[in-house]
């Protein structure tokens, strides 16, 4: 039996929205109704903007977490079935409780926002920057070819590092950052959890080689016959077949 289409005739007053409208607002969006907005194109703004809200961290404004695994689970699949090279960066503030501890957890909010704004500008539109917890960021990019990965992650140390901070009217900071990245193995049918693995490990590799550098694990091409390609590809149908003959892994 088909549904029921649901009535466009809808008592906005009859709905709680309080709440909903108070997180719009604090968020600097409109939370009223347009003058002659029908109740159902009101309602549908407000859903939307609760979606883009949970998708963001509040002192940032950056995408979440949570936000960006699921960024990272589309990414993944994609590479599988396209073979695209993705980059995935994390980003670890140096010595990040020092400042806490010396000058207060509101001069840190200041450094995340400084950095998340620095980090935003050294990308592309089509990269997604995220806050992944405390003081660690990551970056997805998406066709970024091995050669400029490793230049793409020194431009955005050198970038934290030249930034100047104001903490407060009297307090300026300088920083520097530790990257870890990993490309998306190729033509493979990884997970999130293995490619945040690698890309962590590399992030150690800079943490504990010194901090402020960088640390990429690049791709090695791996020649495969056709046989096997198709062994890799089966279940993906018809899409093995415009597969090219080559696996990228990271290296072990």
């Amino acid at each position: 039996m088909a549904s029921r289409a649901p009535s466009a005739s809808i008592d906005l007053d009859a709905l709680r929205l309080d709440d909903a409208r108070a997180l719009l607002s604090h968020a600097a969006q409109d939370s009223t109704p347009a003058p002659g907005e029908s109740p159902v194109a009101y309602l549908q703004r407000v859903i939307d903007g609760l979606c883009e809200l949970s998708a963001r961290d509040p002192l940032t404004g950056l995408a979440n977490r949570r936000h960006f695994r699921a960024l990272l689970d589309r990414a993944i699949e994609t590479v599988a079935r396209s073979g695209d090279s993705v980059l995935l960066l994390l980003l670890d503030i140096d010595h990040f409780k020092a400042i806490n501890d010396t000058h207060g957890h509101q001069a840190g909010d200041e450094v995340l926002r400084a950095v998340a704004a620095c980090l935003t500008r050294c990308v592309r539109p089509m990269d997604t920057v995220a806050r992944h917890g405390g003081e660690e960021f990551a970056i997805l990019l998406p066709n970024c070819r091995p050669l400029y990965g490793e230049k793409v992650a020194e431009r955005i140390r050198r970038a934290i590092e030249a930034l100047v901070i104001a903490a407060s009217p009297v307090l300026d900071l300088r920083i520097t950052i530790s990257i870890g990245g990993a490309f998306a193995p190729e033509w493979i049918r990884s997970t999130c959890e293995l490619w945040l693995e690698r890309t962590d490990q590399q992030l150690y590799h800079a943490k504990h080689g010194g901090r402020n550098r960088c640390a990429i694990d690049l791709p090695r091409q791996v020649s495969v016959s056709a046989e096997e390609k198709g062994l890799l590809f089966e279940h993906f149908g018809n899409e093995a077949e415009s597969a090219p003959a080559v696996v990228s892994q990271g290296k072990s």
